[in-house]
C-alpha cells in the first residue's frame, strides 16, 4: 500500500510539523541560517509519472550532503568501483560527518565511507575533467538528467558562504593530501565541492532523483538506464548504512528505507521498486538531520509499511 492522495500526505505533514520547534537551522553556514525553521514539505514520485505532494514544494533547497550520493554514482560510472574503493572505504562510522578522528587512526589514512565529508571530498576529487568548471558541468548535467530538469543550477550565494567558512573541510583536504589520497590544489577542490553542495532544486526534483535510485537506475518515464544497476545498488546500500550521518542505524530500524540527508534540511528517499521521496524541513536535530523530516518519514513508513527489512 502507498500514499495515494495529497490530502493524506498533508495530514501527515501537519502531524510532523510541530516537532520542528525542537530543532534549529544550520546557521554555521550563514546563507542557510536564513531558512524558516517551521517549513516542511514533501513530494512522492511514482514510476507512472504520478506525483503527490504537500507543503511548499516549489521552494528551492540546496543539496548539501545529498549531493554526495549523486557524485558517488557518477564517479563509480566514470572510474569503476575498484578505483573508487581503493581511496575511500565502505564502512559506517559512529563519528560526526565532519570528524577528522578516524583519519588519524586508520591505516592507510583513507576515509571510512563516501558519505562523511572526508570521503565525499575524495569522491569529488575523482570527478573527471580539466578544470573546476568542466568537472562541475559534468556533475550538474548528470543531476539535470536524473531529475529530468535542465534548469537546475547552483546557488552562488550559498556556494560563496560555504567556501568562506569551510575551514574544517580544508583541514580534511590537507590531511588527505599529506597522505596522498588527494593530489590537487585544495582551493580548486573546495571551489568544486562547495558548488556541488550548493546545487539547488525543489522537493519534486529531489523525489524524481530518488525514484531513479529506487528503480535501479532506470528513468521510468523514458525507460533509459541512466546508471547501471550495480551503481544504484551500491549507492542505496550506502544510503542505508551511512546516509543519515551517525543516526543511520536508528533510522534503518525505525524507518528502513535508503535515504540521504543534507544540512539544508533536505532528505532524498528511495523506496526500492516503488517510489522516490523528496523532503524539505530546515530545522535540524543534533546529528544534522531534518527533525520534522525524519518524523514525517517515520509516520509514512509506519502507515504504509515501507521498511525494506
Amino acid at each position: 500500500m502507498a500514499c495515494q492522495s495529497n490530502d493524506e500526505l498533508r495530514a501527515l505533514v501537519e502531524k510532523a510539523r510541530p516537532i520542528a520547534k525542537e530543532g534549529k537551522v544550520a546557521d554555521y553556514i550563514p546563507a542557510l541560517g536564513k531558512a524558516n525553521p517551521n517549513d516542511l514539505s514533501i513530494a512522492i514520485y511514482y514510476p507512472d509519472g504520478n506525483c503527490i505532494s504537500a507543503g511548499d514544494i516549489d521552494r528551492k533547497i540546496t543539496l548539501q550532503s545529498i549531493s554526495k550520493v549523486i557524485s558517488l554514482a557518477l564517479v563509480l560510472m566514470e572510474r569503476g568501483p575498484s578505483y573508487v574503493f581503493e581511496k575511500v572505504g565502505m564502512e559506517p562510522t559512529g563519528d560526526p560527518f565532519n570528524s577528522i578522528a578516524k583519519l588519524e587512526t586508520t591505516v592507510p589514512a583513507k576515509p571510512l565511507n563516501p558519505m562523511i565529508n572526508a570521503g565525499a571530498l575524495v569522491v569529488t576529487h575523482m570527478l573527471k575533467g580539466n578544470s573546476v568548471e568542466e568537472r562541475f558541468q559534468r556533475l550538474l548535467s548528470f543531476i539535470q538528467e536524473l531529475a529530468g530538469n535542465q534548469s537546475i543550477n547552483y546557488c552562488a550565494e550559498v556556494a560563496r558562504s560555504e567556501f568562506e567558512t569551510a575551514h574544517l573541510n580544508r583541514s580534511l583536504c590537507y590531511f588527505l593530501k599529506q597522505h596522498h589520497i588527494i593530489d590537487e590544489d585544495i582551493e580548486e577542490l573546495m571551489d568544486l565541492y562547495t558548488k556541488q553542495c550548493a546545487i539547488e532544486m525543489t522537493c519534486l526534483d529531489l523525489s524524481r532523483i530518488g525514484l531513479v535510485f529506487a528503480m535501479d537506475g532506470v528513468d521510468p518515464e523514458s525507460g533509459r538506464q541512466i546508471m547501471p544497476l550495480d551503481v544504484a545498488r551500491i549507492c542505496k546500500t550506502f544510503m542505508v548504512t551511512c546516509g543519515m550521518y551517525n543516526a543511520s542505524g536508528e533510522f534503518a530500524i525505525k524507518i528502513g528505507i535508503p535515504a540521504k540527508s543534507g544540512v539544508s534540511g533536505g532528505i532524498m528517499g528511495a523506496v526500492p521498486g516503488r517510489f522516490g521521496i523528496g523532503i524539505f524541513g530546515p530545522a535540524l536535530d543534533e546529528k544534522g538531520n531534518s527533525i520534522a523530516g525524519i518524523k514525517l518519514l517515520e509516520l509514512l513508513s509506519k502507515t504504509y509499511s515501507l521498511s525494506m527489512f
